[in-house]
C-alpha cells in the first residue's frame, strides 16, 4: 500500500519512500495523546451492483466494509504514523460475470469533521473460489503519516476514513437508505 501525507505538503510528498519521516522505533515513551479516529464512511460502506430491477436474480457483485482497526505512534515533535486494517466481505450474485472482481476502495485523512487532507484510492482484487459466493479479506494499509504543527497537536484533531470509491449512482443508492432484500413469494392471504 502507498504511504501518504496530507495534500498541503504537495501530492509528490504523499508517496514517500518508506524510510522517510520514520519514528524512532525503539523509543518506549507513551504517545503524546490518543490516536486519530479510524472509521468507515457510512455512505461508502457498501457496494451493490444490480442489473435492472432490484431483485435477487439481478445482483452482480457486492462488497461491504465490516470493520476498521488502527494503530498509531507519535512522540515529541514527530508526526503521527499510523497503520490500519480494513475487514471487507465480498459477494457474488447470480448476475456476476466471472469469478474475479477488482473493488475500488479509498483511505482518506481529514481534519476532524473538516477538510480532506489526503486521499488514496486502491483496488482490492478478489477471486471467488469455485462454489463460493462470499469472500472475506483484510487489507493492511501501513505508513500513513500525518504531520503535526507542533507537539501539542494530538491525534484527536484528525480522522482516517475508509470506504468504497463509488459511482454517483451507487452513492445515491446507498444514500437512499435502500437495503437489498431477497425477493420472496408473498404471504398467503389470511382465511
Amino acid at each position: 500500500m502507498k504511504r501518504f501525507m496530507p495534500a498541503g505538503l504537495g501530492l509528490s510528498a504523499m508517496l514517500l519512500a518508506s524510510g522517510c519521516a520514520a519514528v524512532e522505533a525503539l523509543d518506549s515513551s507513551p504517545n503524546a495523546g490518543p490516536c486519530p479516529v479510524a472509521a468507515t464512511l457510512y455512505d461508502a460502506s457498501r457496494l451493490v451492483e444490480v442489473a435492472g430491477v432490484e431483485r435477487h436474480e439481478n445482483v452482480g457483485f457486492t462488497g461491504a466494509v465490516e470493520g476498521v482497526r488502527s494503530f498509531c505512534r507519535y512522540i515529541g515533535t514527530n508526526p503521527i504514523t499510523m497503520d490500519i486494517e480494513i475487514d471487507f466481505a465480498f459477494g457474488k450474485g447470480p448476475k456476476a460475470q466471472g469469478s474475479s472482481r477488482s473493488y475500488p476502495a479509498f483511505v482518506t485523512v481529514t481534519r476532524r469533521d473538516r477538510a480532506v487532507l489526503a486521499k488514496e484510492v486502491f483496488d482490492v482484487n478478489v477471486t471467488f473460489p469455485p462454489g463460493s459466493d462470499v469472500v472475506r479479506v483484510t487489507e493492511q494499509v501501513p505508513g500513513i503519516v500525518i504531520p503535526r504543527a507542533n507537539e501539542t497537536v494530538s491525534g484527536t484533531n484528525f480522522e482516517v476514513i475508509v470506504g468504497f470509491q463509488l459511482t454517483p449512482e451507487q452513492l445515491a443508492y446507498n444514500r437512499s437508505g435502500a437495503r437489498f432484500t431477497i425477493n420472496v413469494a408473498p404471504s398467503p392471504a389470511p382465511k
